[in-house]
């Protein structure tokens, strides 16, 4: 079932103790603003606002006790995107309280294949991510198994390591 904007925004107001993301695509550009990827791309210094609105609500649900983690499926070579994501994006956020995990399946089969982006909320509500052409956000959908949805988060966070570990042995920017 499809959810309005409004309806998934108020589901980062409303978790109580926590909420995973699973990320799958190694492109989100069309979802993301074309002048900081250019930036990023010409090795200009990443502006003090960047993504701010995001690290900010990041680091209130932190501090109100509430955790906030995700896992990236990708595989090496980056893409320019993911070097982007990860230089500016990750970094940054990491530092307002949110952890990050990367599945890297360059080395190793994908034990989550055509599982898609989605969101977990308490372990009570999963909402899918829908992308079109280029990772432009297409709307997300209510999911009724969470006990699937569960099953992937563990499964992601199994065959994961923390960023920091991974950004330090295979990082770029």
């Amino acid at each position: 079932m499809n959810i309005s904007p409004d309806e998934f925004e108020k589901l980062f107001a409303d978790f109580r103790r926590e909420a995973f993301r699973l990320e799958t695509l190694d492109d989100y550009t069309g979802s993301s603003d074309p002048e900081n990827l250019r930036a990023f791309l010409s090795g200009e210094a990443q502006p003090e606002d960047y993504n701010q609105e995001w690290a900010d609500e990041v680091r209130a649900n932190v501090e109100a006790g509430k955790r906030m983690y995700r896992v990236h499926i990708l595989s090496r070579p980056l893409t320019d995107y993911l070097r982007f994501e990860l230089g500016w994006g990750y970094r940054k956020n990491a530092g307002s309280g949110e952890e990050f995990f990367i599945l890297d399946t360059t080395d190793q089969p994908n034990p989550l294949e055509g599982v898609p982006d989605f969101w977990m909320f308490d372990e009570t509500t999963t909402v899918t991510m829908n992308y079109g052409a280029g990772g432009k956000f297409l709307g997300a959908e209510s999911q009724p198994d969470v006990a699937a949805w569960t099953a992937h988060r563990d499964t992601a966070l199994a065959h994961a390591v923390p960023f920091r570990e991974w950004w330090e042995r295979y990082g770029t920017g």
